[in-house]
């Protein structure tokens, strides 16, 4: 019989890991030090805090890799440079500090989710309203969250465009595509594909400017639109990455359909979700993803047959998952 106690041992303490790089993200830590290395005392007298309460903060995000310490001053290590500073283009700070300012304290309450089979957005923080509108509830808590999917996006795109030959499409259409990662990892690949991308009218600008910046500007057109409710862009491959599992079944019929009826014969929709395995033992990612969109919403994670059962009912054939190895994984489906 095994008494290694590490696995328990890990879990016991692996929130606090994640709780000092959110707290060291929300105080600026990473930003501060980015252009120089610097002491305890002198980065807490720019932020406003108390000198050996950050002293034991920066010591911990060294032990976890993101600091590096040399005679008294602290510099970020290269993940932090490069994935924790707000400037970086590849920054998940807006990810991190969603996953404190929102995350976390659902979370704490995962106990009543389970019980209930029901998010915990109302109860925590007591505002009927859709857990997406928090975010866009201020300029800077909107380009916050925007960046956050922006950064992940970049982990996750090139490897869904690549899972599947794209090759024969012309037009993409990327329904809650915002910033345009995956349309901008599709123009990449595919040098004759034109694409847009339809967000709702408080995000487009925010998707002009970025791909503004992008090698693709004069191919990614930004349309403003509800694809519940809107007609959706004219295309031959739809795709919809981390929306599916934000909803319940119905919802997601609702939008296969409008997709399937907005395509012409031999078109297709690219799903960009996490997996789950058919027993539903692994990923752990996935698996703690599915948990996630208990807390947070109505939806949650899939396994590539139950995407192809709720693609079939809206009408699409030929259903491919496959697993990518970043982030997200990929699913095509046909309209024949």
């Amino acid at each position: 019989m095994s008494r290694d106690p590490s696995t328990v041992l890990w879990l016991i303490d692996a929130f606090r890991g994640s709780k000092a790089m959110f707290t060291a993200v929300a105080l600026g830590v990473f930003d501060r030090l980015q252009s120089r290395a610097d002491t305890a005392e002198r980065v807490a007298e720019e932020i406003g805090a108390d000198p050996g309460a950050l002293e034991r903060l920066l010591d911990a995000c060294a032990g976890l890799g993101l600091l590096e310490k040399c005679q008294g001053s602290y510099r970020n290590a290269p993940p932090a440079t490069e994935f924790l500073c707000r400037s970086s283009p590849t920054s998940l700070a807006g990810y991190v500090l969603y996953s404190d300012s929102a995350l976390y304290p659902m979370w704490a309450d995962l106990e009543g989710a389970v019980r209930e089979g029901s998010h915990r957005w109302e109860r925590t923080f007591g505002a009927a309203a859709p857990i997406f509108s928090h975010f866009f509830r201020t300029e800077e808590a909107k380009r916050d969250f925007i960046s956050g999917m922006h950064g992940f996006g970049l982990l996750s795109s090139p490897a869904v465009v690549a899972a599947f030959d794209l090759s024969r499409f012309r037009r993409l259409a990327d329904l809650g595509g915002a910033t345009g990662h995956l349309a901008l990892a599709a123009c990449d690949r595919y040098p004759d594909l034109r694409c847009v991308v339809f967000e709702l009218p408080e995000v487009v600008a925010l998707g002009r400017d970025y791909v503004g910046r992008s090698p693709h500007p004069g191919r990614i057109e930004i349309v403003a639109g509800d694809f519940f409710r809107d007609p959706l862009p004219v295309a031959d491959l739809y795709a919809l990455g981390r929306i599916l599992h934000d909803w319940r079944e119905d919802m997601i019929q609702l939008l296969l359909r409008r997709v399937f009826e907005s395509l012409p014969s031999g078109g297709a929709i690219l799903l960009a979700e996490k997996l789950l395995s058919e027993d539903k033992t692994g990923p752990l990612p996935a698996l703690l993803q599915s948990l996630n969109m208990l807390v947070c919403t109505e939806g949650r994670e899939r396994t590539i047959a139950e995407y192809a059962s709720l693609l079939q009912n809206a009408g699409f054939s030929e259903v491919e998952g496959r697993w990518t190895g970043a982030p997200l994984d990929a699913v095509l489906a046909v309209k024949r």
